[in-house]
């Protein structure tokens, strides 16, 4: 029986790409960089950490400089509401998984600067998360199955009473890998049922929201 849900964030519980595109490009101009393409942008996102990728979407940039300056950048883009805004419908999809006995988490391979307003005591996941694991508190990165250990050992819990939702490749490759459960979201339109054709997907789900009807049936 499954007790606990880990979720993943960008493009998960929060659709990010498009924001994250817009601050990435502000930071690379800045930088004195030509902005990258959304393609390319698209095409490195969710596969590596942000400070590993952006050497490939922005090639010749310093990552060092960039994350410092993002840490400088991203306070304006959360208040103005270009990045990290969860739907209203996201979060009561939380409170039905907790209404239900669930814990629920979030493990995403951001770093704790990309993450720390998150964290902040009034933020509205405070109450409905019961554990966030991000690239500083855990000792691995996905695809590596290993980066579940600590929410495994934290909970107590078997592979197989935890599922993992995300929406790339990697998502499914590390949960499966861990022989966990793992729900493929594809609300971004980034990804299709084809992408994960290589990782044994237990349901695709078109929106958040939908994993409540699913979990429902997968607990009886």
């Amino acid at each position: 029986m499954i007790k606990l849900v880990l979720i993943d964030f960008d493009d998960t519980l929060c659709l990010t790409e498009k924001g994250r595109f817009i601050v990435e490009n502000y930071v690379a101009e800045k930088m004195g960089f030509p902005p990258m393409t959304r393609e390319t942008h698209i095409k490195y996102w969710g596969k590596k950490t942000l400070k590993e990728s952006i050497l490939d979407r922005i090639p010749g940039i310093d990552a060092k400089v960039f994350m410092e300056e993002l840490e400088r950048a991203l306070p304006q883009f959360i208040e103005n509401g270009t990045v990290d805004v969860i739907s209203e419908v996201n979060l009561k999809t939380l409170d039905k998984l907790r209404e239900r006995g669930l814990k629920t988490g979030i493990l995403t391979s951001r770093s704790f600067m990309e993450v720390k307003h998150l964290l902040d005591k009034d933020h509205p996941l405070t109450t409905r998360i019961d554990a966030f694991y991000h690239k500083d508190n855990t000792d691995y990165v996905k695809p590596n199955p290993k980066v579940y250990d600590n929410a495994l050992n934290h909970f107590n819990l078997r592979p197989d009473e935890v599922v993992y939702i995300g929406d790339n490749i990697s998502d499914g490759t590390s949960a499966k890998g861990a022989g966990m459960h793992f729900i493929a979201l594809l609300e971004s339109e980034l990804k299709t049922k084809e992408d994960f054709k290589s990782v044994p997907v237990d349901y695709f789900a078109l929106k958040f929201s939908d994993i409540v009807d699913y979990l429902d049936k997968a607990q009886i």
